[in-house]
């Protein structure tokens, strides 16, 4: 197995410089970069040339999915979850990323703060206010506006930005990290299969997994920026009474694209490290402002029994599909997260996956399923509960605003504190850095995986990639706005949720084979 592998990672290395050689002097994959962005620009044209029939299209497709393979995104991120639990507390959870002698990279408190950076999105700051009070005024279990209303809205929102998510995105990168640097293969989801395929990976059904991994990241990417910008138009209607529409979305888009441009000009280091930054800095700046202006107290108490509740009702939530009400709530929220949190998972898995060498294996479960996890949970608790105490001993009316407009809720809320004009487009300034961050990193990950594993592709492969997600958000809002984003998503989604089970089988051989050459780490 191990001369397999290095014959293996001595073909690829062949393999890429042949076509360094052959097109443009670029590093591309042909089949997978063009396969890749073959299928992107058909779905976009076809969604150009359907107009207004693309709306229609993309609800009955939702449903259709959601209504007959719903129970499919249940299974997988439960078994993916129950088999990360299983990974850490076995043997094989004492095996270092890297061989035994790999150091790593980063010290512990700078991995925490890369997995806290992995862990925001715009999703926090779209569904933040708008989710809790979404269940809050509606959801299958409790009575609208009540007590309990608000606990289970709060455990609800936890289930979808909990644990089953990182466990998603800590097994991605635990296949691409084990064999990217325990292995020496080149970054690339197809190689996460070598224990199951062989150089098969190299055929047609290595070039399938890639190519479904990069629509997959692309669709997921666009449907985060789609929200993106609504948000970001929201919050300039309610300021300025600049016009909420997908014409104006589609201006902001192109101009939020323009600013990711220059990130990906710049480079790493001095562009999207820089933005980064200052992301982090003014997301937590807004953060500690509502914590502190608003009912801290009511915050405090809400995060212990937020996490009490979740932790003890999550078996039963996270089975729940629906079976004897025969509702479609589910539908629109739960099937929705699960179809964009494993859409999104080659680029956080990717990230993860870069910056984990030489950690345990139990080690980088803990910290990627932990870390990421209680800042969500507390950035959740700041934003829902305090939206919840506004509704319930407040003026009221932000229930209301949620249910007419969820975009424009942030800042509905923040209107409830002073310098809402200042902290309000404080939030439209995180929104866009997020969006300019996410573009230009999931740009990076699509080039590589369509570099063949390159991890330093040239960047004007990285600019097609940003710009072609921008296009795709874009024409996704024209054709059906949040219906067609949730409808990419979980679209996407379905075909990489059989990939994201299978590389639990593949991981698991990989590390027993390698026990086998090796032995386990002292």
């Amino acid at each position: 197995m191990a001369e397999d592998l290095r014959t293996t990672k001595q073909r690829t290395t062949r393999t890429i410089q042949n076509l360094d050689n052959r097109i443009l002097k670029y590093d591309i994959h042909p089949w997978v970069f063009f396969g890749g962005a073959g299928v992107i620009i058909c779905g976009v044209l076809m969604t150009i040339i359907l107009g207004e029939t693309a709306a229609e299209i993309f609800g009955s497709m939702q449903s259709w999915i959601s209504n007959f393979t719903g129970w499919f995104f249940v299974l997988v991120m439960n078994v993916v979850l129950v088999y990360c639990f299983a990974l850490m507390f076995s043997r094989l959870g004492s095996l270092r990323i890297g061989g035994p002698d790999a150091e790593p990279e980063f010290s512990t408190l700078g991995w925490f703060a890369m997995l806290f950076s992995a862990g925001m999105g715009i999703g926090i700051l779209f569904y933040g206010v708008a989710e809790p009070m979404f269940h809050y005024v509606g959801n299958p279990f409790t009575e609208p506006g009540s007590a309990a209303s608000a606990q289970k809205a709060m455990d609800l929102t936890f289930l979808h930005w909990g644990f089953h998510p990182w466990a998603i995105y800590a097994m991605v990168g635990l296949g691409l990290a084990f064999f990217g640097f325990s292995e020496g293969l080149p970054l690339s989801i197809r190689n996460v299969f070598y224990p199951l395929l062989g150089d098969r990976i190299y055929g047609g059904l290595g070039n399938l997994i890639d190519i479904l991994a990069t629509v997959s990241c692309l669709y997921g990417v666009a449907t985060s920026l789609g929200l993106g910008v609504q948000q970001v138009n929201a919050g300039l209607a309610h300021l300025f009474g600049i016009p909420q529409n997908a014409f104006v979305q589609v201006l902001l888009i192109a101009g939020i694209t323009t600013i990711a441009t220059w990130s990906v000009i710049r480079g790493l280091d001095s562009g999207i490290k820089f933005l980064s930054q200052v992301n982090m800095a003014f997301a937590g700046a807004l953060m500690i402002f509502v914590f502190i202006l608003g009912p801290t107290v009511f915050i405090f108490n809400g995060l212990f029994e937020n996490i009490g509740s979740y932790i003890q009702n999550l078996p039963t939530l996270s089975t729940w599909n629906e079976t004897y009400t025969g509702g479609t709530w589910q539908n629109g929220w739960t099937v929705f997260y699960w179809g964009w949190w494993i859409a999104w998972s080659p680029f956080v898995g990717m990230f993860i996956a870069r910056v984990s060498y030489g950690r345990k294996i139990r080690d980088y479960l803990l910290g990627v399923l932990l870390v990421p996890v209680a800042v969500t949970f507390v950035w959740m608790t700041v934003f829902g509960n305090s939206a919840i105490y506004v509704e319930l001993f407040g003026d009221g009316g932000l229930a209301k605003a949620v249910q007419e407009n969820i975009p424009v809720s942030l800042f509905v809320f923040l209107e409830n504190f002073p310098l809402s004009m200042l902290t309000s487009i404080l939030a439209i300034i995180v929104v866009i850095t997020f969006f300019v961050t996410s573009s230009d990193s999931g740009s990076m990950v699509i080039d590589i995986i369509t570099a063949g594993g390159n991890p330093d592709p040239p960047r004007p492969q990285r600019l097609f990639w940003a710009i072609t997600e921008g296009l795709v958000a874009a024409v996704l809002l024209m054709g059906g706005g949040l219906v067609a984003l949730q409808t990419a998503a979980i679209t996407t989604g379905l075909p990489f949720a059989l990939v994201v089970l299978m590389m639990c089988w593949s991981v698991t051989r990989g590390l027993k084979n390698y026990v086998e050459r090796y032995g386990f780490d002292e």
